[in-house]
C-alpha cells in the first residue's frame, strides 16, 4: 500500500503566506528568495528572477517533499526490497496525482518524460503512418519541429491576428485535407506574448473534421487550470521545470490507442515484457501500457516533484493565484506602456487574455544590451532573443528574414515572465529600471 512520507517542518514565520493561506497576498514561497545579485557599481541587491517562462524557481513545498523522499530513494518496478517498493508506490501515486491535476479521463494514459520537447517527440513517433499534422507557425520550436523530423506531412498555418481567425484558418485547412489520420498541435499560452489561445474552440473544430488535438501546456499549466476533458483535447504535454518542479521531468497524458500501437519510444528494460534469444536472434514482447514508452530507470524524483507542484498549486487555489497574477500583470503592462519608445509585442491585440509572459522592444536599445543593463545595474534577470519561437518573434517584430537570421541577428525582443513566487517589488523595480534606462539612452560603445 502507498506510504506517506512526513514532510520536514519549515520556518513559516519567514513566509507568512505559507502559514496563513488566506492572506491577501497569496504569493507562494520559492527557492531563491534570499539570493543576492552583484551590481556593477558595487554592492548587491535581492535578485529579481523574471524569467519564469524559461524555468520557474522550485516551490519550497516541492523542495520539502523531495527532501523528505530523498533518503528513501530506490529503483522502481523491479525490486522486492523495502525502498524499491516504497519508491514504486510513490512513483505511481505521482502519476495518479498529475492525472487528476490534468482532468484526465479514466482510460487516458500518463507518461513521464524529460520535458515538453521530449513529450511531443514521443507523440510524433507514435502517430500512425500517413498522419497529417497541422500546426501554426507561431508555435514554440518544441511544438513546431518534431512532426516533420519524424517524417510526417505538416501544414504550417499562418500567424492569425485574432482568436477567431485562428479557428477559421484551421477549419479551412482541415476542409482541404486529404483523408486519413490528422493531428492539430497548438499551444495553450504563447511563450512570447503570454496570449491565451482558443484551445477548446480549436479542438472542437479539429474533432468535427476527424482530427485529434495535442495541447502544448508548457506555459499554460503554471498559470491556469488545465482540464483535458473540459478542453476536449486528446493529449496534453508540459514540463515540470516550468511548473515549479526541478529535476528534468515532463508529462505526456491522453489517449492510449496510438501510444499503445506505436513502437516503443526507447528500446530497453522496462519497455520490454519478455526477451528471448534463440538461433542467433532476439525476440521481444513489448509492454502494452505506459511502461512501453518509459524504458530505463525513470526520473522518480522528477515525477514526485511534479506531483508535489500539482498539489501545491491546487492547495493554494488557482482562482487566488490567477487573480494576483492578473493584478500584477495589469500594473506591469500599464507601467511599460507609460515609457516612451517601449512597444509590447502582441499577436491578438492589447485586450487579449494572457498569462504572466510579456515581450517588448525598446526603440533606442538593442535587446541584448538592455537585458544586460537590467542585470548589472538593477539585479533583474529577464530573457532577450527570439525565445525558441523564431517565426513568431520575427512576425511580431516586422523584421525581414535576412536581418533576423539566426540567434545573432540584431532584431530581438526582451521577455519578462513571472508567476506565483514573484514579489510585487520585482515588477515595480523593473518598470523603474526601464524608465531610467530609456531616459538615459544606450551608452556609447
Amino acid at each position: 500500500m502507498p506510504v506517506t512520507l512526513t514532510t520536514p517542518a519549515r520556518n513559516t514565520a519567514a513566509h507568512p503566506t505559507a502559514a496563513h493561506p488566506g492572506a491577501a497576498d497569496c504569493r507562494l514561497p520559492v527557492l531563491g528568495d534570499e539570493v543576492r545579485a552583484p551590481l556593477a557599481g558595487g554592492g548587491e541587491i535581492g535578485y529579481a528572477a523574471l524569467d519564469y517562462a524559461a524555468s520557474a524557481p522550485a516551490l519550497r513545498a516541492v523542495w520539502d517533499e523531495v527532501a523528505a523522499y530523498a533518503p528513501y530513494y530506490g529503483s522502481v518496478h523491479r525490486g522486492a526490497g523495502h525502498l524499491s517498493q516504497l519508491s514504486t508506490d510513490l512513483y505511481e501515486e505521482s502519476r495518479r496525482t498529475v492525472a487528476a491535476f490534468l482532468g484526465c479521463r479514466p482510460d487516458d494514459e500518463l507518461i513521464f518524460t524529460r520535458s515538453t520537447t521530449d513529450s511531443l517527440n514521443l507523440l510524433a513517433g507514435a502517430l500512425p503512418a500517413g498522419t497529417q499534422v497541422f500546426v501554426f507557425e507561431t508555435e514554440h520550436h518544441a511544438a513546431l519541429l518534431p512532426w516533420a523530423h519524424h517524417g510526417h506531412t505538416v501544414s504550417y498555418l499562418p500567424a492569425p491576428r485574432s482568436t477567431g481567425q485562428a479557428v477559421a484558418t484551421l477549419v479551412t485547412a482541415l476542409a482541404d485535407a486529404a483523408p486519413g489520420p490528422k493531428l492539430l498541435c497548438v499551444t495553450g499560452a504563447s511563450n512570447v506574448t503570454g496570449e491565451l489561445w482558443p484551445v477548446a474552440e480549436l479542438a472542437t473544430a479539429a474533432r468535427r473534421a476527424g482530427a485529434r488535438t495535442v495541447l502544448d501546456a508548457a506555459q499554460l499549466a503554471p498559470h491556469r487550470p488545465v482540464d483535458i476533458t473540459a478542453l476536449g483535447v486528446d493529449w496534453v504535454a508540459f514540463s515540470g521545470h516550468k511548473l515549479y518542479a526541478p529535476f528534468g521531468a515532463g508529462v505526456l497524458a491522453g489517449r492510449a490507442d496510438w501510444l499503445r500501437g506505436a513502437r516503443p519510444y526507447l528500446a530497453g528494460g522496462g519497455a520490454s515484457r519478455a526477451v528471448t534469444a534463440e538461433g542467433g536472434a532476439v525476440t521481444v514482447e513489448w509492454q502494452d501500457n505506459v511502461a512501453r514508452h518509459e524504458a530505463g530507470s525513470p526520473n522518480v524524483i522528477g515525477a514526485c516533484a511534479i506531483a508535489a507542484a500539482c498539489r501545491a498549486l491546487t492547495g493554494a487555489g488557482f482562482e487566488r493565484l490567477v487573480a494576483r497574477e492578473e493584478e500584477l500583470l495589469a500594473g506591469l503592462r500599464a507601467g511599460l506602456a507609460s515609457v516612451p519608445g517601449v512597444r509590447e509585442l502582441s499577436l491578438f491585440g492589447p485586450q487579449a487574455a494572457r498569462v504572466a509572459v510579456l515581450s517588448f522592444v525598446v526603440d533606442t536599445w538593442p535587446s541584448e544590451a538592455f537585458a544586460r543593463a537590467l542585470s548589472e545595474r538593477y539585479g533583474i534577470g529577464v530573457r532577450d532573443g527570439l525565445f525558441c519561437a523564431h517565426p513568431l518573434v520575427r512576425t511580431l517584430l516586422g523584421a525581414d528574414q535576412e536581418a533576423a537570421d539566426g540567434c545573432e541577428g540584431p532584431l530581438k525582443a526582451i521577455r519578462v515572465s513571472f508567476g506565483a513566487g514573484t514579489p510585487a517589488e520585482h515588477l515595480e523595480r523593473l518598470v523603474r529600471a526601464v524608465r531610467e534606462l530609456v531616459a538615459e539612452g544606450q551608452p556609447a560603445a
